[in-house]
C-alpha cells in the first residue's frame, strides 16, 4: 500500500542495530504475522498528516498503482484490501487518517466501524484512542451507543477499544456509574485473544506472547481504567472494586496499575 512512503522514513537503528530492533518488536509485540517496518511515532504521524493533506500513491496487492487525491480516498484504499495484507504501520496511518478527516459524527464513525476489526495490537488501538481528541466533542450519548457491540465483542482488541474510549473520553461523574456497570457486565471468559501465554520473560523478543491470562490486552486495559478512576474517584472505585465481579487477576492487575502511577501510589486502591 504505502511502504513506499515509510521505507526511507525507518530509523537506521531499527534496520542494523539487533539490540535495537529487539527493544522496538518488543514494546510493539505485534502478532507474528504482522510485520513491522520499524517507523517511530513521529514519523507515523508525519506521513498520516501528510497524505490526510494531499493524498499520494498507494500500490495495490495486485501491483496497480492508485493515485488518492486526499485522505479519505487513502482511506478507502486500505477498506479495499485484506487488513492481513498492511503492516503495523499501515494500520496505524489508517486510523489517524480517520482522526485526521473533517467530516461528520455519523461518517466518522461508519469509518471507524470498519476499522476497529482490524485492530491486532495494544499499540495500535491506544495511539488510535489517545489520538481521537474528536471524541472530546461528540455527542457522548451517540458515542456511548457505537461502543456498546465493541464491549459485547468476542475480539480482545474490539473490547480493548471500548474499554480504552471509555477511560480516554467518559470518565467523569456523569458517566461513571454507567461505566462501572458495563465494565462489571464483561465476559472475560468468552473474549478469545490470538496471542499466546508465556511463562517468564523471553530473552528476545517473542511476537504474539503475554505474560498473563487470556485474554491479557482486555485484562490490561480494564485495570488501567480502574486506576485512573481511582486518581479522580477513588471513594467510588474502592466501592465498585470491592462488590464487583471483577476476575481476582484483573484485580491485582488494577492494584499494580494504581501503585506504579505518580497519582495514586499513595491512594488505598482497595
Amino acid at each position: 500500500m504505502i511502504e513506499h512512503l515509510i521505507a526511507p522514513l525507518v530509523c537506521e537503528r531499527f534496520l542494523y542495530d539487533s539490540h535495537y530492533r529487539e527493544g522496538h518488536l518488543r514494546i510493539v509485540n505485534a502478532l507474528p504475522e504482522r510485520r513491522v517496518m520499524g517507523l517511530h511515532s513521529p514519523e507515523i504521524k508525519q506521513v498520516a498528516k501528510q497524505l490526510a493533506r494531499e493524498g499520494g500513491e498507494v500500490v495495490m496487492p495486485d501491483g496497480t498503482r492508485q493515485i488518492c487525491t486526499n485522505g479519505a480516498e487513502v482511506i478507502r484504499a486500505f477498506e479495499a484490501v485484506s487488513s492481513e495484507s498492511l503492516c503495523y504501520e499501515e494500520t496505524v496511518i489508517w486510523g489517524y487518517l480517520i482522526n485526521l478527516q473533517k467530516c461528520s459524527l455519523d461518517e466518522r464513525l461508519a469509518m471507524l466501524k470498519r476499522y476497529v476489526p482490524v485492530l491486532d495490537n495494544w499499540a495500535v488501538c491506544d495511539s488510535y484512542c489517545a489520538h481521537a481528541k474528536w471524541m472530546t466533542r461528540a455527542d457522548k450519548a451517540v458515542l456511548w451507543d457505537f461502543l456498546q457491540p465493541w464491549f459485547g465483542s468476542k475480539h480482545e482488541f474490539e473490547v480493548r477499544f471500548a474499554v480504552v474510549v471509555t477511560m480516554c473520553y467518559f470518565l467523569n461523574e456523569d458517566w461513571l456509574e454507567r461505566i462501572f456497570h458495563r465494565i462489571n457486565e464483561l465476559d472475560f471468559g468468552r473474549i478469545k485473544s490470538k496471542y499466546k501465554s508465556v511463562k517468564g520473560k523471553p530473552k528476545v523478543a517473542q511476537q504474539g506472547t503475554v505474560q498473563g491470562a487470556e485474554p491479557y490486552y482486555v485484562r490490561m486495559g480494564v485495570a488501567w481504567l480502574l486506576a485512573t478512576a481511582l486518581a479522580k474517584f477513588p471513594d467510588a472505585t474502592r466501592a465498585f472494586v470491592r462488590s464487583s465481579n471483577l476476575p481476582k487477576d484483573v484485580v491485582k492487575l488494577y492494584v499494580r496499575k494504581a501503585r506504579e502511577s505518580f497519582r495514586t501510589r499513595m491512594v488505598d486502591a482497595l
